[in-house]
């Protein structure tokens, strides 16, 4: 290696402006960067990457899994080059500033996704090593390879301890990345003390278990840090560089120490730490010269690196490369031949027939289940098997599913979709979160969507995941009442820079008729039947629409006029104007939603819930609709009771 009073110094400057940052902040964790900063240090001379333009498609992905280590990255990134001032790192943790506590994707240049809740990085980057496997393979030809890049991830014991790490590296290791390296910040330390007292696990046969190929390394020794990281550019599998480092190094009193994870180190802990490394203990935020000119070569050699790069797009590609690259970079929506349904049909068949026409148009659009794909009816036909074609197979690891599919939709090629049984969500959760918080481009097929699940029972049978995500910020969810509308919510979704789930029946549905002229799934509700002199409204969504409109017939035979409302799209509707809401929900009227959920989220526009106050129960469908108060006549007879008047048997047939 070369100058290595240079290299050392150059970490020192990683580590003394991660613990300012912490300092001045009075909060953060300085550990974690002080024991990665050799680490990073010789890392910074290995990856690929332009700072000048963080969007390079074919840069080398840097993924931080332990986002608590926030103040390291940001020091990589301001002395590479990127936009990121030290009046910036001075602002660490502040209201509105660009270095918030954990990284996020999108307000932080350079950050390639959002991380901090542990074992979601490590999955992420096992999601991007799968998208550059699989461009590279539909991309690459001998003549030019557009995509050649690695991707690079610093983890963490907390990340490895998760259980989506579990999930995300075995299908790595069964998918033989070869283009994926981790770097395991291996300091046995978590909050409460050494890893000792919760964790004695082999990690190194662990992930040899797993088809990795694993190497073990001091992470403070320069020429082995350098030697390995050599070593990962030749891998065939993917590559577990288990980096044994002190935490706090560098510190005096504080290091090695599980007090330096998440609390400031102190003014004179940092002093007397400066003075040992022959900083000056009085100057905080300090990058001399020969620091930043070696760090900021990644300008010159990233400008070149995408120079050459875009020079081998615009000559080198055949005919063929560049229509598909152009297609997966600008997705053309009106290319899309919308299946039409006229039948009553489960709405799991009727969106897996949407999802094949969108494919079809799109070769952006990919995706698979977490080993559901024919009861989620989400497999893609004659469109091959990954990483070669379009149908993922996750296994069953809908954790590790979930973050997958959100590398995917950073990636910059690709529209995913991620599917498995609604109950299951509750496992994807964490990552749906994070997906939601980014503002990504992704979509979620949940299928067996409530009691109509049947004879699986409670455990298999959703009643509150419904609230639970509409309850998710910038997160749409659609529960389509039948395949038209299926469609339209699918037209809408495309149309928006956020994530969708598609809440679908495994029971067929009543087709509706196609009159709806009082709105559109766009706002996310819409007048379905409207009556004159009405004095009720009716709430629903997806299978129980239909309900509700035989209800309205039957209230009609009684006397009651009552107004119809789809609600395909709960989220959407709340966001609407009020006087939009007005003109779908007469505010003369009273207000009663049912909905096969738990359904609390209602009372925002209903006086009135009918829906599920218990778990459900092991029957067929339809004697679970009926014992659980969801068929025509027993909603009937609880709308009289809502509104004080006499029930009578009206069977009658309804024209939807």
């Amino acid at each position: 290696m070369e100058n290595k009073t240079l290299l050392k110094k150059q970490a020192d400057t990683i580590r003394f402006l991660a613990a300012d940052m912490v300092q001045r902040a009075n909060s953060g964790h300085p550990g974690a960067p002080m024991g990665l900063a050799d680490i990073v240090t010789i890392l910074a001379r290995h990856i690929h990457h332009n700072p000048k333009n963080p969007k390079w498609m074919n840069r080398d992905r840097l993924v931080f899994s332990g986002g608590h280590a926030s103040a390291l990255v940001y020091s990589f990134l301001h002395l590479s080059g990127y936009d990121l001032s030290i009046e910036d790192l001075k602002n660490f943790r502040q209201l509105g500033s660009k270095t918030p506590g954990h990284p996020e994707y999108g307000d932080v240049p350079g950050v390639e996704v959002t991380t901090g809740p542990l074992g979601q990085g490590i999955s992420n980057a096992v999601g991007f090593a799968m998208a550059a496997k699989y461009a590279a393979n539909i991309l690459n030809k001998p003549s030019a390879e557009v995509i050649s890049h690695k991707v690079y991830c610093l983890c963490g014991d907390g990340d490895l301890q998760e259980g989506i790490s579990y999930e995300a590296c075995s299908l790595a290791g069964h998918l033989a990345l070869d283009n994926l390296v981790v770097i395991y910040d291996s300091n046995a330390i978590t909050i409460e003390g050494d890893t000792s007292i919760a964790w004695s696990e082999d990690v190194k046969h662990r992930f040899e278990a797993q088809g990795w190929e694993v190497s073990r390394i001091d992470g403070h020794d320069y020429d082995e840090i350098n030697a390995v990281l050599e070593q990962a550019k030749e891998q065939t599998k993917p590559y577990l560089i288990i980096a044994d480092t002190i935490i706090a190094k560098g510190a005096c009193e504080m290091e090695g120490s599980h007090h330096a994870h998440g609390a400031p180190l102190g003014c004179d802990e940092i002093k007397n730490a400066k003075i040992k490394a022959g900083f000056d203990p009085e100057q905080s935020f300090v990058v001399d010269e020969d620091v930043k000119a070696r760090f900021s070569c990644a300008l010159e050699k990233g400008d070149l690196a995408e120079a050459q790069w875009n020079t081998l797009i615009k000559n080198s590609l055949t005919p063929e490369q560049k229509e598909l690259f152009e297609a997966l970079l600008n997705p053309d929506l009106s290319k899309i031949e919308w299946p039409n349904f006229e039948s009553d049909v489960a709405t799991r068949d009727s969106n897996g027939k949407i999802l094949n026409a969108i494919a079809k148009a799109l070769p952006s659009f990919l995706g698979g289940s977490a080993d559901l794909g024919p009861s989620n009816k989400s497999e893609l036909a004659g469109m091959g098997d990954f990483p070669f074609g379009r149908n993922m197979h996750f296994g069953i690891r809908e954790h590790a599913m979930g973050a997958i599919i959100n590398s995917f939709a950073l990636y910059g090629l690709f529209i995913p979709y991620g599917a498995t049984f609604f109950i299951f969500s509750d496992y994807m959760k964490p990552s749906v979160r994070l997906a939601a918080l980014m503002k990504l481009k992704n979509f979620y097929i949940w299928t067996h969507d409530s009691i109509g699940v049947g004879e699986d029972g409670p455990t298999h049978q959703p009643i509150e995941q419904l609230s639970q995500f509409r309850a998710l910020p910038n997160f749409y969810v659609y529960r389509p009442c039948d395949g038209r509308e299926n469609v339209k919510a699918w037209q809408k979704a495309l149309g928006m820079q956020a994530p969708a789930a598609f809440v679908c029946s495994r029971q067929k549905l009543k087709a509706l008729k196609d009159d709806r002229a009082y709105g559109d799934v766009e706002n996310g509700g819409y007048l379905l039947t409207k009556r004159e002199n009405a004095t009720l409204t009716l709430m629903a969504s997806g299978s129980e629409v239909y309900l509700a409109l035989q209800v309205g017939c039957r209230l009609a035979k009684l006397g009651v006029n009552a107004n119809i409302v789809s609600v395909p799209c709960f989220d959407l509707l709340v966001e609407q104007e009020k006087a939009y809401i007005a003109t779908i929900i007469d505010p003369k009227t009273k207000v009663i939603a049912i909905e096969a959920s738990a359904g609390n989220e209602w009372y925002r526009f209903a006086d009135e819930v009918i829906g599920m106050k218990r778990f459900g129960a092991s029957a067929p469908a339809e004697l679970l609709f009926e014992k659980f108060g969801l068929t025509p006549e027993r909603v009937t007879q609880t709308v009289c009771g809502f509104l004080n008047m006499p029930y009578e048997d009206t069977s009658i047939t309804c024209k939807n």
